[in-house]
């Protein structure tokens, strides 16, 4: 009984195998033309790059560019066809940060108050103190030390 489910399963097996699934004919343009490009300059989060390619028939020209943390504009310039493939050259240029205009403060509407005229009182001057002979100083001598009392007493 398991031979025949085993030559059953291997016939099923074979016969799916067999059927080739019909492939539908793509057009093919022979002569391919596009061109596209972009350009992102994002001042908030820093992001600065660009990028457009020319296609025509087998050749494929372009460029794209973006800025590296080091400061530089990184910009790539290629070319690819049948023939000699894929070529790019590499160029980089200090990154140019562009200046900003600072407009001039507006004048105010009032004018500040004008110091006022005083002059600066004098200083007062005191009588100097007579001069008396000096008594000695002298503090009473400190208290006898009785030690702690006892509470009871």
């Amino acid at each position: 009984m398991t031979t025949r489910i085993v030559i059953f399963i291997s016939a099923v097996a074979v016969a799916a195998a067999s059927v080739v699934p019909a492939v539908p004919l793509a057009r093919v343009d022979p002569f391919p033309q596009y061109s596209y490009g972009y350009d992102v300059q994002d001042a908030l989060t820093g992001d600065y790059k660009g990028h457009q390619e020319q296609r025509n028939g087998d050749l494929v020209t372009g460029s794209y560019t973006v800025v590296d943390p080091d400061g530089t504009r990184r910009i790539v310039d290629y070319a690819a066809d049948p023939i000699n493939g894929f070529n790019a050259v590499v160029r980089r240029e200090p990154l140019v940060v562009p200046a900003r205009v600072v407009a001039p403060a507006p004048a105010p509407l009032f004018a500040p108050a004008p110091a006022p005229l005083l002059a600066p009182a004098p200083a007062p001057v005191y009588p100097r103190a007579p001069v008396y002979p000096r008594a000695p100083l002298y503090a009473p001598a400190p208290a006898p030390f009785l030690g702690p009392r006892p509470y009871y007493l």
